[in-house]
């Protein structure tokens, strides 16, 4: 049977006594080791797909193994042909995994999905520009909303509410991140204004969530959803 991998640890930890796994039955989890690390490892169901209950399990295994030490936690679904070759993939990248679990020890993931309030933000690109300001104000007297002689007002608001978005983007990444030890970027087309991943260390965190709520009250067109502490997924890789 093929095994499932959860994350990566080093050989020495402790974990807890029968962590159960993904599965249904729920598959108990073990170690297989490598050199001086080890993988925590189940059987794999056959036809493993993205459930609630195996991703809430994935989730837990990764979150108990890490109660005593850093995890570097695999995102949901790795699955290798048998131990032996789980086994070999810890030795053959062993300096990566090591110099990983260094740097995420002590830290937590945090994510921050940031959004416009489309009315505020749209005050707030009329308050920025008195020319855009001038121009509303004409559109409202003339009662059309449109001139002949130059873009309709609308088209000029999408213009200024986009140059908005990347501004707020760099402002919300570049006030947060002198509190995190590093910062990823989410994928594009997640239909938000920005989705964020800080790298916190545990001894930061009220001063990171004192920072995004400052964020929130002091520009009031932005809307954040922190979410956390996670395992640190975004930053298994090296930076």
């Amino acid at each position: 049977m093929s095994t499932y991998v959860y994350g990566i640890a080093p050989a020495d930890r402790e974990f807890p006594e029968e962590i159960q796994g993904i599965g249904d039955p729920p598959q108990p989890v073990r170690t297989v080791r490598g050199g001086d690390l080890v993988a925590l490892c189940s059987d794999a169901p056959v036809g493993l797909e993205a459930k609630p209950r195996d991703l809430l399990a994935h989730q837990h295994v990764v979150i108990e193994a890490g109660k005593d030490g850093p995890v570097l936690p695999l995102r949901f679904g790795g699955v290798s042909p048998d131990d032996a070759t789980v086994a070999a993939i810890l030795e053959e990248r062993h300096a990566l995994y090591v110099e990983r679990l260094k740097a995420l020890d002590g830290k937590d993931e945090f994510t921050l999905e940031v959004d416009h309030d489309e009315e505020a933000v749209l005050h707030a690109v009329l308050a920025d520009d008195p020319d855009l300001m001038a121009r509303h104000a004409v559109d409202r007297a003339a009662g059309d909303g449109s001139h002949e002689d130059g873009p309709a007002f609308g088209e000029m608001v999408a213009r200024a509410v986009a140059e908005r978005e990347r501004t707020d983007t760099a402002l919300v990444e570049r006030t947060l991140a002198p509190y995190a030890a590093a910062t990823v970027r989410g994928p594009g087309g997640t239909g938000h204004l920005a989705n964020l991943s800080f790298l916190v260390e545990r001894e930061r965190r009220d001063e990171f969530l004192k920072a995004v709520r400052a964020l929130r009250q002091e520009h009031g067109h932005l809307r954040e959803q922190v979410t956390g502490p996670l395992p640190p997924y975004s930053f298994v890789e090296a930076g």
